[in-house]
């Protein structure tokens, strides 16, 4: 069985949560409290980052990477498509969640309002709460306007574009950051993915002094 270290509202180890569930892979989960720089995690890891796999007799590191290796070894239920144009717009999106997006919304309103607490680093910068406030309107417009033209992010199949974008959203919503009367065909994309069966640990997750709002597992809001 494969090992994944995380802690649960990392949307970069949520997105290789999702990966592995989709492809049926089963995976111990490890909660890793990165911060603290343990010397036993860092021999996996010397960058002292999560998500680590520890699959195939490997030790892997990087989500996109391991998301990458996954595809390539376990190519049932594919995540990424066939054609380079498609593969390349599929990156794109990763690329453009897991360093914009996660830039601009996700550090100022998860890592603010809910690591700090975890970490013992303080209270919340009011100044970056309000900066990812309103940078993630500019994002689920974005969203919008391309779930207006496709059926998926990236095309007309679900692709890692589309767990990546909910990988961050479901981190957020977890502490009920996300608008989803902004746009109706997000909100509808977003109730489409949770739907699948590889988003229920997700929805089942419990970080402690930090409840869930009621909608958070209700697949019909």
């Amino acid at each position: 069985m494969a090992t994944l270290y995380h802690v649960p509202l990392s949307p970069f180890c949520r997105k290789v949560r999702l990966s592995l569930a989709e492809k049926k892979i089963e995976c111990e989960l490890m909660e890793e409290r990165y911060w603290e720089q343990d010397p036993d995690f860092l021999r996996r890891n010397p960058a002292g980052k999560i998500p680590v796999l520890k699959i195939d007799g490997m030790t892997l590191s990087e989500s996109s990477a391991i998301c990458e290796y996954l595809e390539e070894t376990r190519p049932d239920v594919a995540l990424l498509p066939e054609d380079p144009v498609g593969r390349y717009e599929v990156r794109r999106l990763v690329a453009w969640f897991d360093d914009k997006f996660h830039n601009e919304v996700t550090s100022n309103l998860v890592y603010e309002r809910v690591n700090k607490k975890i970490m013992g680093q303080g209270y919340p910068d009011s100044k970056n709460v309000k900066t990812g406030a309103q940078k993630i309107k500019y994002h689920l417009d974005y969203m919008a306007w391309l779930l207006d033209q496709r059926r998926w992010l990236a095309g007309d199949v679900m692709t890692l574009a589309d767990f990546a974008a909910a990988a961050h959203l479901s981190s957020l919503d977890y502490i009920s950051d996300v608008d989803w009367n902004r746009s109706e065909v997000v909100k509808d994309w977003y109730a489409k993915i949770k739907s699948r069966p590889a988003f229920r640990g997700i929805l089942a997750d419990q970080v402690p002094g930090f409840p869930p709002p009621s909608h958070y597992a209700d697949l019909d809001f």
